[in-house]
């Protein structure tokens, strides 16, 4: 069948098996978060240091939002990494990779982290950062980061979500 219309093909994002194609930053990784289901409800295992999952102990946990529509980021850790874990809604977390040393040097990816995936995930420092709501709700998020917040001190750095120093822009959604 030949293509007269302007249309385009889709690009594989996953094989047969449904593990993504993309590539990630050098040193992100994911954890599966036990879901134990009964008669009466759930519990959900969100950290535990017997996994072995992140070679940094848990020292610091808190929860933030993002609202339908908007955009947190971009943001930069020079110390920490990022912990996170959606408790309710879907979230896309967009990365881009400007470590001078990493394999994964000037790449942007994307991962969507959801309620109904119940997963882990570690930002390595260094790594930019940006988290776009998907839904039609509030996202819950939980942070474990890698220390403690410094209030004094910040280990926070931004840029504006529309910066040409990352090669990506946002379709839409509004935020900072």
């Amino acid at each position: 069948m030949q293509n007269n219309d302007q249309s385009v093909r889709d690009k594989a994002s996953v094989n047969a098996d449904g593990t993504p194609l993309a590539r990630l930053p050098h040193g992100v990784t994911f954890r599966e978060s036990p879901l134990h289901i009964d008669e009466r409800g759930s519990v959900r295992e969100l950290f535990d240091p017997r996994w072995q999952w992140h070679d940094e102990p848990l020292v610091f946990v808190y929860c933030f939002t993002l609202r339908p529509g908007y955009v947190k980021g971009w943001g930069l850790h020079k110390i920490h990494e990022d912990r996170y874990f959606v408790l309710r809604g879907e979230m896309e977390v967009v990365m881009y990779d400007e470590r001078p040393d990493s394999p994964t040097r000037g790449e942007v990816s994307s991962v969507v982290l959801s309620e109904f995936n119940g997963r882990l995930m570690n930002i390595p420092a260094g790594v930019w950062h940006a988290n776009r709501n998907l839904g039609l709700a509030d996202v819950v998020v939980i942070n474990f980061p890698t220390i403690q917040y410094d209030h004094a001190n910040p280990d926070k750095y931004r840029l504006p979500i529309d910066t040409d120093r990352i090669p990506y822009k946002f379709s839409s959604g509004r935020g900072f």
